[in-house]
């Protein structure tokens, strides 16, 4: 089996996590001596290109127009697209793929990709389904950086026609780039969780902004606003995405949050203190549990 540090890896979208992970593989897996390894790019955006060319972040750079040219080289192909334009993009360059490839995502919903991949990808490249747990608030090449994926999880899910040989390979990639926690499931039990962990967040942030009486109000913060919406600095055309494409998963952890809200709202109106205060132990204690399963 080749070595990470001799395959040549291709990235579909150089934002900000193509980029990240395009500067993580750089750092991590090709920056010694004895590599033979490139990384090439396929994005629409000619700057972000030149921009991670001329930092020596990738070797090679392609336009829409020649993502077809790039990927017939790749041993590896990360595709950093939204949704459904990575099924799109599966569809349109099913026989360009060089034979034996890998190929992965970084998608936040999964059950729609499951449905729709094999009917567009070939028997002979293994397409292997991935989330990566990190990024910056804000998007584009600009904003990218390899250490985001520093003691962060990573979510793999297998499936029956993936080669084990090929996973653990994606698996040693994942580890080298600075993950250090990988996470098998299923992709319903994916999308379940995430709509909790990631899309909730996202809608709870927005909303709290939303809310806000006036722009200013940050004259006041002293960092649990701040903290609380740092999110919320959102990336609109892929979080309309996310939460329509997950919308049944996602509705029911808002109205799961909805009964919280009123629980606490009913304490408060009832100057129910030591429900309140009953309520908020609770809550303590399930942090700090959750905390004890995070990545280390």
């Amino acid at each position: 089996m080749m070595e990470l540090k001799d395959m040549t890896f291709g990235i579909v979208g150089l934002g900000i996590m193509g980029g990240s992970i395009a500067q993580a593989v750089r750092a991590n897996v090709l920056d010694e001596p004895r590599a033979t390894g490139r990384i090439l790019a396929c994005d629409v955006n000619a700057q972000a290109l030149n921009k991670a060319k001329s930092d020596g972040v990738i070797d090679e750079s392609y336009d829409d127009s020649s993502a077809a040219d790039m990927i017939k080289k790749c041993d590896l192909v990360y595709i950093c697209l939204y949704p459904h334009a990575t099924i799109d993009f599966l569809a349109s360059h099913k026989t360009d793929f060089k034979t034996g490839a890998i190929v992965t995502d970084i998608s936040g919903v999964k059950t729609l990709l499951v449905e729709k991949v094999q009917s567009v990808l070939r028997n002979d490249v293994d397409f292997i389904l991935g989330h990566p747990m990190a990024g910056g608030a804000k998007e584009g090449y600009v904003n990218a950086n390899g250490a985001y994926f520093a003691n962060r999880n990573y979510i793999l899910l297998p499936q029956p026609w993936n080669k084990k040989e090929n996973l653990d390979l994606l698996k040693q990639l994942v580890s080298a780039m600075g993950f250090t926690h990988i996470v098998e499931t299923d992709y319903v039990n994916h999308d379940h969780k995430i709509a909790f962990t990631s899309q909730l967040c996202h809608v709870i942030a927005s909303a709290l902004v939303e809310s806000a009486e006036d722009e200013r109000i940050t004259e006041f913060g002293g960092g649990s606003f701040e903290d609380l919406t740092r999110i919320a600095m959102i990336n609109a055309p892929l979080w309309t995405e996310l939460f329509l494409s997950n919308k049944k998963e996602l509705l029911g952890h808002i109205t799961n949050f909805e009964k919280q809200l009123d629980e606490l709202k009913r304490d408060i109106e009832k100057d129910d203190a030591s429900a309140l205060e009953a309520y908020l132990e609770d809550v303590r204690k399930k942090r700090i549990l959750m905390g004890t399963h995070v990545a280390k």
